[in-house]
């Protein structure tokens, strides 16, 4: 075999060698476009504090965050995966949903009539979404669908530090690099042009608690309250867990304990065999 392998590479050596100097010379004429894109800017990591073992959201950071949601980000994103019954307790009180509840309103029905009709939202209603319907969304937008933010987190790599870096990560195109009109130069978007405008700027909200509100509070808040509508139950799931951990090694300790007792008598004697 070895023998028949080394007689056809004698015989078309020629062959093989102009097929690997095709082969580097197309590697070497393809165009920047095919080789890894370098123009992406990879997120740094955050600290954050709620993704501790034991830590939980920061209540006031959640409430500035929907605040930041409802005045800047809900004018062209949803949130429908959240309804106001979930955020009590979390961003605001049962009185002070309901009143914001109150001020939107939804079309429900049919009615005895048979007709749909609009009443004031319940607690038990999701968030409004700024669009209709998906067209209606497209064509505000030149055509480009805002993404829904319900599972934002959980839908781009490195989640939270990838949000709050294209959040805050606005900047002037480099020196040979065409922007499209009605695109803006974000190194942490995949091919650096992205349709929509800086959202935040500074003191573009007043927080109630008096923080102030800079780009890196806004993004900061309101990505953790996204991280929260991606995963509302992070908190009670910590808990339970630390609650399991706890009794289990509780019985982990009574159990070995009560081997020790049990066997102990039978570990420490002494057997003789005798004739």
């Amino acid at each position: 075999m070895a023998h028949q392998l080394r007689t056809a590479f004698t015989k078309n050596h020629k062959a093989f060698a102009l097929a690997a100097t095709s082969t580097a010379t197309l590697a070497l004429t393809l165009p920047t476009s095919a080789k890894c894109d370098d123009e992406i800017l990879h997120a740094p990591t955050y600290n954050w504090d709620h993704l501790g073992l034991v830590a939980s959201y920061d209540c006031a950071s959640l409430r500035r965050g929907f605040q930041v949601y409802r005045q800047v980000c809900a004018t062209c994103h949803s949130i429908q995966r959240i309804h106001y019954r979930e955020l009590v307790g979390v961003t605001h009180t049962t009185e002070e949903l309901v009143a914001m509840a109150s001020e939107v309103d939804v079309v429900d029905g049919p009615n005895d009539e048979g007709e749909m009709f609009e009443r004031p939202a319940k607690l038990s209603d999701p968030l409004p979404s700024p669009y209709a319907n998906e067209e209606q969304g497209r064509l505000a937008n030149g055509g480009a669908l805002p993404p829904d933010l319900s599972l934002m987190v959980k839908a781009r790599h490195s989640g939270q530090d990838y949000l709050f870096s294209l959040l805050t990560g606005y900047c002037e195109a480099p020196a040979g690099k065409e922007m499209m009109p009605g695109l803006y130069y974000n190194p942490y978007f995949p091919g650096g042009a992205i349709a929509m405008p800086p959202p935040l700027n500074d003191d573009g909200v007043e927080y109630e608690d008096g923080t102030p509100a800079t780009i890196s509070q806004q993004a900061k808040d309101v990505v953790q309250f996204l991280n929260w509508c991606a995963e509302p139950e992070a908190d009670s799931r910590k808990r339970d867990a630390l609650t399991y951990m706890t009794v289990i090694g509780m019985t982990a300790l009574a159990t070995g304990y009560y081997k020790r007792f049990r066997w102990s008598t039978l570990k420490t004697r002494s057997i003789t065999y005798v004739k």
